[in-house]
C-alpha cells in the first residue's frame, strides 16, 4: 500500500541537498566552532554562512539570528527573556488565545515571578483583530506576542499591523512564526517586530533546527547561562550539523517558496473544495483566504478526530488532529475553543498539511476513502444516531 504522508504541518522530510551539507559535520569536519585552531575555525566559519542564510530568508541580519534547538525553545527564549530583561518597566503580557503551548506555558511560568497576561480573542475564522490588542495594552505592558500562522487551523495573522499599534506605545513586539517561514514570504521590517521564532523542520530542514531573531537593541535574558555561544544569550556547543542544516534549507526555501507556494495552494483548494463537496456536516477552519498554502484544516460533525486518524492509517494515509505537541492529548484544541467552536465539534478536527512531493493523485485518493471512513465511523455514533431521530421529527 502507498503511504500518503499529509501531516507536514508537524515535520517535513529533509532535502537531500540538506542532508549533503550536514554530513561532513557528522564526519571530519567535527571541530568545536569556539576553538581557535584551524579545524574549529573552518567549522565557525560553516555555522557562520548558516546564520547569514537564515537572516536573508527573513530580512534580518546575521548578528541578529541566534540559533536554538526548536521552535519552542526559541518562543521560550523570547517570551521569558525578554520579559525578565524588561520586568523593572512592567510585569504584563498581551498574547493571542490562539498561541502555542510554548508561548502560553512560558507566560504561565512567569506568573511565580509576578507577571499577568492577557489573551485576546480572536474571530470565527482565528483572525486576531490588531484594535482588540490596543484595548489590552496596559500601563505595565511590557511585551505582546501574536504568531504569524497557527499551525492548527491555518490561518495568517495580521501582525504588522499588531506591531503597528505597539510601536504607538513603545511595546517589544514577538511573533512566532514558526509555521510562517520557509512557506510564506516573511520580512522582519515589513513585520515591523522585535523577535521572531523559526523552526528548519517547516521547511525541508533538519528536526532539533530552529533560531530566533532578536532585533539589534532588543533586551533579553538567556535561558541557558554557562559560556560565550551565540553572542553569550545560548551557552553551550552547538549543534554544528543541525546549524548548517538550516542554513541550507533557508537557502532553498527562498529559492524555491514561489514555485512551492503555488502548487500547494492549487491542491490545498482542490482538497478543501472536494471535502466541502464529499461530505456532509464538515466545516472549514480557519480563514479560507488568508491561511497557509499547503494547510487544510477541518472540523467533522459526530465523530472524533482520533478515530478518523486512525482509519486514514489503515488506508495509507497520515494526518493529524491538532498540533503536534497536543494531539496525544486527547482533549480539545485551545485553538478551536478560542475560535468559538463547540467542544464536541472540536473533537472531530483534522489537519492535512502538504509539501513538494504531494500530488493531485494523492489528493483524489484522500477523497475517494474519506468519505466511506465518515459514513462508517457515523454509523457508530450516538450524538449522529440523536441528530437523525431529532431531525424525523
Amino acid at each position: 500500500m502507498k503511504r500518503i504522508y499529509l501531516d507536514h504541518i508537524a515535520a517535513t522530510p529533509v532535502e537531500e541537498a540538506v542532508v549533503e551539507a550536514m554530513l561532513p559535520f557528522l564526519r571530519d569536519k567535527f571541530g568545536n566552532p569556539q576553538s581557535l585552531h584551524s579545524d574549529g575555525q573552518l567549522v565557525l566559519e560553516a555555522v557562520e554562512e548558516a546564520r547569514a542564510k537564515v537572516a536573508k530568508l527573513i530580512g534580518a541580519r546575521p548578528e541578529e539570528i541566534f540559533f536554538t534547538s526548536s521552535g519552542s525553545e526559541a518562543n521560550n527564549m523570547a517570551i521569558k527573556g525578554i520579559a525578565l530583561a524588561k520586568r523593572d518597566k512592567g510585569k504584563h503580557l498581551v498574547l493571542s488565545a490562539i498561541e502555542h503551548q510554548s508561548v502560553l506555558h512560558a507566560a504561565k511560568a512567569l506568573e511565580k515571578f509576578g507577571f499577568s497576561s492577557t489573551l485576546v480573542p480572536v474571530s470565527r475564522e482565528g483572525l486576531i483583530d490588531p484594535e482588540d490588542v490596543k484595548k489590552s495594552i496596559q500601563k505595565e505592558t511590557t511585551l505582546v506576542s501574536v504568531m504569524l500562522a497557527n499551525s492548527e487551523v491555518g490561518t495568517i495573522e495580521p501582525v504588522a499591523e499588531v506591531a503597528r499599534v505597539c510601536r504607538e506605545a513603545g511595546i517589544t513586539v514577538h511573533t512566532d512564526a514558526v509555521a510562517a517561514v520557509g512557506n510564506i514570504p516573511v520580512d522582519v521590517d515589513a513585520l515591523g517586530v522585535d523577535a521572531l521564532s523559526l523552526a528548519g523542520d517547516q521547511f525541508y530542514g533538519p528536526k532539533g533546527s530552529a533560531a530566533l531573531f532578536l532585533r539589534k537593541g532588543t533586551r533579553i535574558l538567556p535561558l541557558i547561562d554557562g559560556g560565550i555561544q551565540e553572542g553569550g544569550r545560548r551557552a553551550g556547543t552547538e549543534n554544528v550539523a543541525a546549524i548548517v542544516g538550516l542554513g541550507k534549507a533557508a537557502e532553498i526555501a527562498g529559492d524555491k517558496m514561489d514555485v512551492r507556494g503555488e502548487k500547494a495552494i492549487r491542491l490545498r483548494d482542490m482538497l478543501i473544495q472536494g471535502m466541502l463537496e464529499r461530505v456532509d456536516h464538515i466545516f472549514l477552519t480557519g480563514d479560507r483566504e488568508k491561511r497557509l498554502p499547503h494547510h487544510a484544516s477541518f472540523c467533522v460533525e459526530f465523530i472524533e478526530g482520533e478515530a478518523m486518524l486512525l482509519n486514514l492509517d489503515m488506508k495509507g494515509i497520515a494526518a493529524s488532529s491538532g498540533s503536534a505537541c497536543t494531539s496525544r492529548a486527547l482533549k480539545a484544541s485551545h485553538v478551536l475553543l478560542a475560535m468559538g467552536i463547540d467542544h464536541a465539534l472540536a473533537q472531530g478536527s483534522l489537519v492535512f498539511s502538504l509539501i513538494e512531493e504531494t500530488d493531485e493523485e494523492d489528493i483524489a485518493y484522500l477523497l475517494e476513502v474519506f468519505p466511506p471512513i465518515v459514513d462508517r465511523l457515523r454509523r457508530m455514533s450516538p450524538l449522529y444516531t440523536k441528530f437523525l431521530e431529532e431531525n424525523k421529527k
